[in-house]
């Protein structure tokens, strides 16, 4: 077989084999496979495509490039939830401790933020020794021990992946649905749990900028998890607004511990319970979703899911008396308020744009070594739809820099569009997709 043959296979439109897969994700990965070769075999699949078959067997084939976790010793049917990623999305940090509290082992293994989007391992470590590098066993016999376990990926898992995205990155082919859909997935699959909610974000500060291309992509993926014999069910979700009103990761570490008490944002933890809602079905917990979301809301209620969040802390050798008192997670030096001069409604407040006021401030990453200044960030104090009278405090402003902050402090005047009130209230949830098709919500 040669990488020349499958190249003109694929820039001819037609069908690669399960063997012609194996055997570039193979060789790519082990280095017999040169990046100019792989870089014309991708703009090939770019341009035309693959169908449900070969984006399967590309998947599979990823996974098997490196290590799997196999959860089958872990009691119960174990869940897990993915987001391709937004702004202010803390869903993990709640969403795990409620289901976890309704008994339903959720086990996640997370990564770190590039950009604008935050990633959960870095809010997990703004807690003081939070340890997010687990052995096998310890993830294993935390889920077994109290039903949540969140660690960092393994270095093994899906190496072909890691390879093909730094060559899609500098060859623009990242936009294919299928090496988007087989790249989240393969990861998910990787990790052996048995039920999969997928939280596929839209708009502004997503991936995805439109429905209909969030939508193809749930579908893409959904097809994939089911057809790799994982139930999996996807969520289109709006990212045109930051989700909750905290962005950084301290600030939204105190945001999850609110929800958990029950003093949360409306939007995140409603977000929360609709996934939470559909983990608990798939987990054969509850029969419908109307009773999850009841016992989802009672175990918040009773205190059990904060409780679970403590001892997801404490298994994790966190420091628990931040989660008990969180004035003592990092905390900026300056707290500058962002009021406006302008009387009316938001209008609109672009989750990129705020994205990148966050980092600017030291909130995320522009590159894989930056370093984090953890206490940063931005707090709403109003959003899309939020009446607004002038000299109102939009927003506050966390840092130790007030350079950083004079900038930040004039683009988030300028993202806050504030005129005549919408005419149709912003919505949170737009579809969902599962194998029975596509729901309208």
């Amino acid at each position: 077989m040669r990488m020349y043959d499958l190249i003109k296979k694929k820039r001819d439109g037609n069908i690669l084999s399960t063997e012609e897969i194996n055997f570039f994700v193979d060789n790519y990965t082990n280095g017999n496979i040169p990046d100019y070769q792989m870089s014309a075999l991708l703009m090939a699949i770019f341009l035309n495509k693959m169908d449900k078959k070969e984006t399967l067997d590309l998947t599979s084939a990823m996974i098997n490039s490196g290590d799997t976790v196999d959860l089958s010793s872990i009691k119960g049917i174990k869940v897990d939830k993915h987001s391709t990623g937004g702004v202010g999305d803390t869903t993990t940090l709640i969403l795990g401790p409620m289901v976890a509290a309704c008994d339903v082992p959720f086990v996640k293994m997370s990564g770190r933020g590039l950009g604008h989007t935050g990633g959960t391992l870095d809010k997990l470590e703004s807690i003081s020794n939070f340890r997010v590098a687990l052995s096998k066993e310890e993830f294993i016999n935390n889920a077994n021990k109290i039903n949540i376990s969140i660690c960092s990926q393994t270095a093994n898992i899906t190496p072909a992946d890691k390879k093909f995205y730094a060559l899609r990155d500098v060859t623009a082919t990242v936009e294919n649905l299928s090496l988007i859909a087989s790249s989240i997935m393969s990861k998910k699959l990787a990790i052996k749990s048995d039920a999969i909610v997928l939280d596929v974000k839209v708009g502004s500060g997503a991936f995805m900028k439109s429905i209909d291309d969030s939508i193809n992509l749930a579908k893409e993926m959904v097809e994939i998890g089911c057809g790799y014999g994982r139930e999996t069910v996807a969520v289109v979700t709006n990212m045109d607004e930051p989700l909750g009103n905290a962005i950084g990761n301290a600030l939204e570490v105190k945001e999850a511990i609110a929800t958990l008490k029950g003093d949360g944002p409306e939007d995140l933890y409603e977000l929360c319970l609709v996934l939470g809602s559909k983990l608990l079905v798939l987990a054969k917990r509850v029969s419908t979703e109307k009773e999850g979301r009841n016992l989802l809301i009672e175990v918040v209620n009773s205190g059990k899911a904060y409780s679970k969040l403590i001892e997801l802390v404490k298994y994790q050798d966190g420091d628990i008396s931040s989660i008990e008192n969180p004035h003592l997670l990092p905390t900026a030096k300056y707290i500058i308020e962002v009021k406006s001069s302008k009387e009316g409604y938001v209008k609109a407040l672009n989750a990129e744009e705020v994205g990148k006021c966050a980092l600017i401030l030291g909130a995320g990453r522009e590159t894989l070594d930056s370093e984090l200044d953890l206490a940063a960030g931005i707090v709403l104090n109003k959003k899309v739809d939020d009446k607004v009278f002038m000299g109102d405090v939009l927003a506050y402003i966390h840092s130790n820099d007030l350079e950083k902050v004079k900038i930040a402090e004039e683009r988030l005047k300028e993202l806050y569009i504030i005129g005549e009130k919408n005419p149709i209230s912003k919505k949170l949830i737009y579809e969902e997709i599962s194998s029975s098709g596509i729901q309208h919500l």
